[in-house]
């Protein structure tokens, strides 16, 4: 077995971590979400949140702490293909008028978020959300048994 990777990024700013929590709680309480934080996706990539609907939906949200993170970051187009709607979320003090006008929006801090603006549905195709789901099972499952039994894999 490969080695797991974490559920939540230590060497994320204080920032970006409230935001996460934000955007969970958002996802969790306003749309009925289970959602996976750090998702390693099949093309190198990891979502910062990932979030399923009660109908099998995926949502992935891309959290941005500053001006300068979202400046340097170019690789997040590459989550779209693995979703039915992408977000970016950020915190409150950060100007929501750099984000790109046809991806949906998040404010989100340690305690809560909104939805700014609403992201277009682009549906998965269906062998890509089985492949999906089916690592999202087997990761949700290795990480609460990890939390059961952190000795040796």
């Amino acid at each position: 077995m490969s080695e797991l990777p974490p559920i939540v990024d230590l060497r994320q700013s204080q920032t970006a971590l409230k935001v996460q929590r934000g955007v969970m709680r958002l996802l969790r309480q306003t749309y009925d979400m289970c959602c996976f934080a750090e998702v390693p996706l099949a093309n190198g990539r990891r979502a910062d949140v990932l979030g399923v609907g009660p109908k099998g939906e995926i949502w992935i949200v891309e959290i941005k702490s500053s001006l300068v993170d979202f400046q340097v970051d170019r690789k997040w187009p590459n989550y779209k293909d693995f979703c039915d709607r992408f977000f970016f979320a950020k915190p409150p003090e950060l100007d929501p008028d750099i984000f790109p006008a046809e991806e949906g929006l998040i404010v989100a801090d340690g305690h809560d978020g909104a939805v700014l603006r609403h992201a277009p549905e682009t549906p998965l195709a269906p062998a890509r959300r089985k492949a999906l789901m089916l690592k999202l099972v087997r990761l949700g499952a290795d990480r609460i048994h990890t939390l059961m039994d952190p000795g040796p894999k």
